[in-house]
């Protein structure tokens, strides 16, 4: 079964064989906890979206189109880490869900490093793009499709995090 590509694996799980989403999961669970925790900073809110994204896809596994199922997966974590911070803002006031740098503070690791700081420091959408383009090395065209622009747009877009991220970063130094 490790030959299978992803697609090949998410159309069986579309069409009910629900062992293969074992698989999915071991690829791509890493992954997906890894951009969540790069972009709120929290590592239980991370695996408790992570678990979540990976309930989504089972639940609306019919869904799947037979695209790219890494565009598909992210485009879920992505939508399903804006709802919890959509809901988290409707229930306070006084904080902002989306502040990195007071989830990094509260969490218990503080030794972040002096680049993931300054990628603490972008705009969210900036830091978005980044994180899954340079970390989770998501291509371009695959970009696009989980923000919904075209892939010359969000070469731009990461062309422009990138001057701001190495710009902040090397005023912090």
């Amino acid at each position: 079964m490790e030959k299978l590509t992803d697609e090949i694996l998410m159309a069986k799980v579309a069409n009910g064989n629900l062992d293969m989403l074992k698989i999915l999961f071991e690829r791509h669970h890493k992954h997906v906890f890894n951009f969540l925790h790069k972009m709120c900073g929290d590592r239980m809110l991370s695996e408790d979206i992570t678990q979540e994204v990976f309930y989504k896809l089972m639940k609306y596994r019919t869904s799947y189109n037979n695209g790219k199922f890494v565009s598909w997966l992210f485009t879920i974590a992505r939508n399903s880490m804006n709802t919890h911070f959509r809901r988290a803002a409707n229930h306070t006031d006084d904080i902002d869900a989306m502040d990195y740098k007071l989830v990094a503070e509260e969490e218990e690791q503080k030794d972040y490093s002096d680049l993931h700081l300054a990628i603490g420091q972008l705009d969210t959408s900036d830091r978005e793009l980044v994180i899954l383009n340079r970390f989770q090395e998501i291509k371009y065209e695959e970009l696009a499709e989980i923000v919904g622009s075209t892939p010359g747009a969000v070469k731009t877009k990461v062309s422009r995090a990138l001057k701001k991220l190495k710009t902040i970063y090397f005023q912090n130094s």
